[in-house]
This record gives C-alpha cells, structure tokens and sequence, in this order.
C-alpha cells in the first residue's frame, strides 16, 4: 500500500504548525525558539524531498541537503551566540535581559 502525496504533505504541514506555535506560544526562552526554527526548515526540507520522490526528480533532495547543510551552521552560530549570552547574562531568558537594562 503506497502512501498518497496528501498524507505526507500534511505529516509536514503539521510540524511546520507545531514550530509556529512554538514561536508564538513560548517568547521567554531562546532554546525553545532556536528549536522551532529548526522544525521550520526540517518541515521544508520534507516538503522538497517528499515532491522530488513523486516528481522523481533528484534536484529536491539536493536542495534539502543543501538547506540540511544551512542549518547547521546556523545552529552552530546559534548556539555561540547563545553560549556568549549566557557568559554575559548568567540566564537564557529573554525578558529578563531586555527589562534588566
């Protein structure tokens, strides 16, 4: 039994609303934030990997690799930031550094 186009575009759309929600529901912690972006691009990259294996088409997948490859210096570059953050404002926390000026 082969799964339809729709269930797994809608597998995607999913965790692309979960990040969402992530974003908008949870402001006061970074982490949490840095991981819903994340989800962002990893529901994008299945977005183009799911429509590159039903338009057998490799240029998706490539893209999705090239986008995997992105994210994760934009990950690293998170977390130094983050890293240096923390070093400066002993707390992760937005609200308590943006009031504490």
């Amino acid at each position: 039994m082969e799964l339809g186009l729709l269930k797994f575009l809608l597998v995607a759309f999913f965790i692309l609303s979960i990040s969402f929600l992530g974003i908008i529901l949870n402001r006061s912690n970074i982490i949490i934030t840095f991981i819903s972006i994340e989800m962002m691009l990893l529901s994008i990259n299945f977005i183009f990997v799911i429509y590159s294996r039903f338009l057998d088409d490799i240029l998706g997948q490539l893209y999705s690799l090239l986008f995997l490859t992105i994210g994760a210096a934009e990950s690293a570059i998170g977390l130094g930031i983050l890293i240096a953050f923390y070093r400066i404002r002993k707390n992760i926390f937005i609200y308590s550094s943006v009031l504490r000026h």
